[in-house]
């Protein structure tokens, strides 16, 4: 978890319904793997708001293109943080692809600390739990079940179709910008 919050693509979707299967054989318990997975969100999230809060803009507009985040996202971040206000981590710790790199907008938007991180953890917990649950609930027909197999390949699909879509989206956008530029 620590790693996907710190702008490093590695799904929760993965780890934590492992988590999950691990709750099932009565290695772990349930409440303290959602847990673990909240504080790995607090502690990958330190890296990338500490980039934000003090290299600012600056740090988006050189670095940001190597994680797919550019200037006209970060203006979109900022406009959000500005009518949501602080509760925006909270809901972006909600939501798939949001949760990773939320952390970066909130150290530009000078977030104070202590809040960023009770809202991480908040927001993060329910979304670990309710992977990890999940997880538990598959258990040992985790890789047995026909349906679930089916379900799996069917969620496979789906998300390697929006990862090509959004890479073409995203290649798509700095051609027309460059276009733009050129113009």
């Amino acid at each position: 978890m620590a790693i996907e919050s710190a702008c490093i693509p590695l799904p929760s979707e993965v780890i934590m319904p492992f988590s999950g299967y691990l709750v099932s054989t009565g290695r772990f318990d349930l409440w303290l793997v959602a847990t673990a997975g909240a504080i790995g969100c607090n502690l990958g999230s330190i890296l990338p708001y500490e980039a934000g809060r003090h290299g600012g803009r600056v740090v988006v507009e050189r670095w940001g293109k190597y994680i797919f985040v550019d200037t006209h996202d970060l203006d979109r971040a900022e406009r959000f943080f500005r009518r949501f206000g602080s509760i925006a981590v909270l809901i972006g710790r909600l939501l798939p692809v949001v949760r990773s790199f939320i952390a970066l907008p909130a150290g530009v938007a000078r977030m104070p600390l202590v809040r960023f991180h009770v809202y991480t953890f908040v927001g993060s917990w329910p979304w670990c739990f309710g992977l990890a649950w999940v997880g538990r609930e598959l258990g040992v027909h985790w890789n047995s079940d026909p349906r679930i197999k089916a379900l799996f390949h069917r969620a496979d699909l789906i998300i390697g179709v929006s990862i090509v879509l959004a890479v073409g989206y995203f290649i798509y956008r700095r051609m027309a910008r460059r276009r733009a530029g050129r113009a």
